[in-house]
């Protein structure tokens, strides 16, 4: 049975419950509980990733009255609650989306060259979506080389695809998923001139060492293991400025390293899984195509941003302001602290995407 000084030391976040009022002290200062964190709309318990509020509410073992409420007014893709049934159907009309112009799309990049990349600082394009297909080189063709990319915006419009030409031969078309053929590299812009279009386009006239997380010319770039795709292309963004699942202010938001996209596990969802849970639709169901998976990735961002967080003075635990909330001079003072006093001077962890609309 809990006993009263247990529930006196319950998180107010996760609701886990300590002994000593110095555990749950340290709970805190490792756990990084916070406003963007996702919230069960019933009981109000936070969660580290969506995977494990979808968990808390469907299963394998959900909270019982949380699960009878989510399966009468709750949303499988965005696990939002409504106040009723009927609005719950109104919501998913928007919720849940489909492929759209995604064959259209198809047919247009298979056109071949599509180049509409300009450097302009008062254009509307601050966030683009990368996407790569790889082919096999090596003599075995497990080695990935970079054979066709596609860049879009946030209207979805495609701004620039190309087929790409290799330094290296390649040995494995890998046909069944990428769909290319010999002819369409024959021709192909070389790998050389893709990097260096692409990479003036991202940093859009600003130097690179000059780039910032706020405020500068460059542009967000959003995508789905991006330090695979940026290494293949051999483009070079700032390191310090791409977001891991750690905290890190950047240009380039990687939906495979978002820790509410991420497993349980803290391992990486493919974009395959995020898109069919989060947006409602299948891709890559046969040949895949980088503007589909573009589209997909932007969806995904917009719809991480769109979240309506609770705006904070100062976002980041790893801010300077934060960075001492937790510690372990204070160690008297947050003791006499009550929970929820704890979770108000909690911070995250990782860059919350809403604050890109801050």
């Amino acid at each position: 049975m809990d006993t009263s000084e247990t529930l006196r030391n319950k998180c107010a976040a996760c609701y886990r419950q300590f002994n000593k009022k110095e555990h749950l002290v340290e709970h805190m200062r490792t756990s990084y509980h916070s406003v963007h964190e996702p919230v069960c709309g019933i009981c109000r318990k936070h969660c580290r990733s969506l995977e494990s509020l979808r968990e808390h509410l469907i299963g394998p073992l959900p909270k019982a009255e949380c699960e009878r409420i989510f399966k009468d007014r709750g949303c499988d893709i965005c696990l939002n609650i409504f106040t009723s049934r009927c609005a719950l159907r109104t919501h998913r009309e928007t919720c849940q989306l489909s492929r759209g112009n995604a064959g259209l799309l198809h047919r247009m990049a298979n056109l071949g060259i599509h180049d509409d990349l300009r450097i302009d600082n008062n254009s509307r394009t601050r966030v683009v979506a990368l996407a790569c297909k790889m082919v096999g080189g090596g003599s075995d063709g497990s080695l990935d080389l970079c054979a066709r990319v596609c860049l879009t915006d946030e209207y979805e419009n495609i701004l620039f695809h190309t087929y790409v030409k290799p330094h290296l031969p390649i040995t494995n078309y890998r046909y069944e998923t990428t769909g290319i053929r010999p002819e369409f590299i024959r021709n192909a812009m070389p790998l050389r001139d893709v990097q260096r279009k692409i990479q003036d386009f991202l940093c859009n006239g600003e130097p690179i060492w000059k780039i910032r997380s706020k405020g500068g010319k460059a542009r967000i770039l959003v995508g789905h293991g991006l330090d695979h795709d940026l290494k293949n292309l051999e483009v070079e963004y700032p390191t310090i400025l791409i977001r891991q699942a750690l905290p890190q202010n950047s240009n380039v938001m990687d939906t495979a390293k978002y820790p509410p996209l991420m497993k349980t596990s803290k391992l990486s969802n493919s974009l395959k899984h995020l898109t069919k849970a989060y947006l409602g639709y299948d891709i890559q169901t046969g040949i895949q195509d980088p503007c589909e998976d573009c589209i997909a990735t932007m969806r995904l961002y917009i719809r991480m941003r769109s979240q309506p967080h609770k705006i904070e003075e100062y976002p980041l635990a790893t801010d300077p302001q934060n960075r001492n909330s937790f510690a372990s001079w204070r160690q008297s003072e947050l003791e006499r602290m009550s929970p929820d006093d704890m979770l108000e001077i909690s911070r995250s962890d990782y860059y919350c995407w809403c604050l890109d609309t801050k």
